[in-house]
This record gives C-alpha cells, sequence and structure tokens, in this order.
C-alpha cells in the first residue's frame, strides 16, 4: 500500500511474500513427544479439499481454548504448517491451547493484481478467505465435543493476508453481514491478535454495529505491504493497525497496540518469537480477566536490522 491515498501495485506485494516464503520454507516440528496434530478436512470447495491441522497435547476430545490461525502469503501462496509459526504454536500448546492452523482459497493467485482503482480483486480475495475462515470455524462448533474445542473461547489470529482475514473475521461477525450467516448468530470470537493486518472498506472507516472481541495490533511503522495507517481513494481505504486502534480508543473498545519504529513487514512474524510474553498476557488479561485496557507500546531495538527488502524479493525470481 502507497502512503497519501493510494494503493501498491500488489505485484510488490507478491514479490516480497514469495521472497519470505522461500525463506522460512520447512514445516512445524512439534517440540515436546506429548505434542500431538491430526488433520482434518474441513470443506471442499470448487473441488479443492481444505484442510485444517489440530495441534494439541493430552487426548484430542479434552475440552481447551483454541486459537484459530490464518497463514499469511498475500492472497497467492502460503503454507498452514510454514516453520515460521513453529515457536508460536509450540508455545500455546505448552500452555494449555489448542491450535488450529487453516487452509483457505488463494483469491489473488493467477489474478490481476489490483490497481488503485480496481480493488475489486483484492476484495474478492479476502471475501474468499474470510469465508473459508468461517467454514473452518462452523466445523470446529460444530464437532467441538470429538475435536474438543472450548466454543467459548475461540481466538483467532493471523499473519499479514492471514491477519487481514482474522480483522475481517470479527469485524463481518460483529456487523452480522451475509458473510457471517455461516456461523450462528450467537457465536463471536472471543479475541483477535493480528499481525500487521488491516481492514478493507468500501464504506469509508470501518465501524462496528457491536464490539469487537479484544484485539491485539502488531505492526511495524514503516509497512510498505499492508498499511501501517490507513491508505483512502474516496470512499474505499484500507485501514491499518494504528488507524485501527486510533477508532478503538475512540470507542472506548479495549486493545492493545504495540507498534515498532523503523521496521516494515517483518512485523508480520516475528512477534511471533519475540513477543510471547505480551500475546500470553494478552490473553490471560484481556479475555480471560475481561479487563477493559487500552494500551499502546511505542518499540524501537536500534540493533535490529531490516530482513524485508524489495531487491533481495526480485533477485530471488530472476528480475
Amino acid at each position: 500500500m502507497m502512503p497519501n491515498n493510494r494503493i501498491y501495485p500488489l505485484s510488490i506485494f507478491f514479490l516480497v511474500f514469495l521472497f519470505s516464503y522461500l525463506s522460512s520454507s520447512g514445516q512445524i516440528v512439534l517440540k515436546d513427544k506429548k505434542y500431538r496434530v491430526e488433520t482434518k478436512i474441513f470443506s471442499e470447495t470448487d473441488s479443492v479439499p481444505l484442510k485444517l491441522d489440530i495441534y494439541y497435547q493430552g487426548q484430542i476430545t479434552e475440552k481447551k481454548p483454541t486459537l484459530l490461525f490464518v497463514f499469511g502469503g498475500g492472497f497467492v501462496l502460503g503454507r498452514r504448517d510454514s516453520k515460521l509459526y513453529e515457536q508460536y504454536f509450540n508455545t500455546l500448546i505448552e500452555h494449555g491451547f489448542k491450535v488450529v492452523s487453516v487452509d483457505y482459497r488463494l483469491g489473488l493467485k493467477g489474478k490481476k493484481f489490483p490497481t488503485p482503482f480496481n480493488t475489486s480483486n483484492l476484495k474478492a480475495a479476502i471475501d474468499t478467505a474470510t469465508a473459508d475462515v468461517f467454514k473452518a470455524t462452523a466445523y470446529l462448533l460444530k464437532n467441538s465435543k470429538t475435536l474438543g474445542v472450548d466454543t467459548s473461547m475461540i481466538i483467532i489470529s493471523g499473519s499479514s493476508a492471514g491477519a487481514i482475514t482474522a480483522l475481517h473475521a470479527d469485524y463481518n461477525k460483529r456487523n452480522a453481514t451475509p458473510l457471517a450467516a455461516a456461523l450462528p448468530a450467537n457465536f463471536q470470537y472471543k479475541g483477535v491478535i493480528s499481525f500487521a493486518g488491516a481492514i478493507l472498506s468500501y464504506k469509508g472507516a470501518p465501524k462496528y454495529a457491536v464490539a469487537p472481541a479484544p484485539t491485539m495490533l502488531f505492526h511495524g511503522t514503516d509497512d510498505k505491504l499492508v498499511p501501517y495507517n490507513k491508505v483512502r481513494l474516496f470512499n474505499r481505504g484500507f485501514f491499518g493497525s494504528k488507524y485501527l486502534a486510533h477508532q478503538f480508543k475512540k470507542n472506548n473498545y479495549p486493545y492493545y497496540f504495540q507498534y515498532v519504529q523503523d521496521m516494515g513487514h517483518e512485523i508480520a512474524g516475528s512477534p511471533m518469537a519475540e513477543n510471547l510474553p505480551d500475546i500470553l498476557w494478552f490473553i490471560e488479561n484481556y479475555i480471560v480477566k475481561h479487563k477493559r485496557y487500552f494500551m499502546e507500546v511505542d518499540f524501537k531495538d536500534a540493533d535490529k536490522k531490516r530482513t524485508f527488502n524489495l531487491s533481495a524479493a526480485k533477485k530471488v525470481i530472476g528480475n
């Protein structure tokens, strides 16, 4: 996304994500022999089976709070079992959670990238991913007893495109949009944890008919892929973590926002290794104890180096 009310050509989005994907290849390794993973098909859509992986310890039927995770990849690529998420998943399992990592259809794969004046492909990709996440959620609700899912404690989380999808899932559910009709009216996600996410709105600034779930936002202030603040063209815009935090504060919605000075899209992944105590603290206080905190953390590590850059991405694909 471009600052000053313009939208990036999404080809840049693809370049950097391809680089990040190749550099983080490999599957998740469970760190304890007591940890387990089971794979289920939750939907057959467009003749494509969509799968989810359930990570847990103990018996799968044991009822536990559950974090539903949505991977990143610019709606072009990505994997639900990427090694990038290994530490995040293992830590949550260690602390008594089930982690459910889900597939979704990659709506920008093979499609023309959006332009500043035509974001229809991007909107369709987000809606498609959100619909698939709702199907995965419905599957967990329907099979909660056999899968040991505490339906009153489902947290949704995602990285980059997955964070966009996670934010849209709660946004659509709280506004009871037609997209959310796949889920029971009385169901709501218990919390949202977003790593470099945003909300795409065609109706001006995002508004919630029902207060959103307690939301944890991480974002780099120099993110050139997913807007840190907002980009807007007429009544359409992408509203990033800074803007969402401002709106949450204005409307008295509990939130936690950590913005990392001078860092870019690295923050789509780094908190899943570097901010695990913060994430566990957020879950305990905001979600379990229902604390109505409004918290912003201005963070800078003067010794930390940037790891995402466009020139390296272009070399990977030979441009």
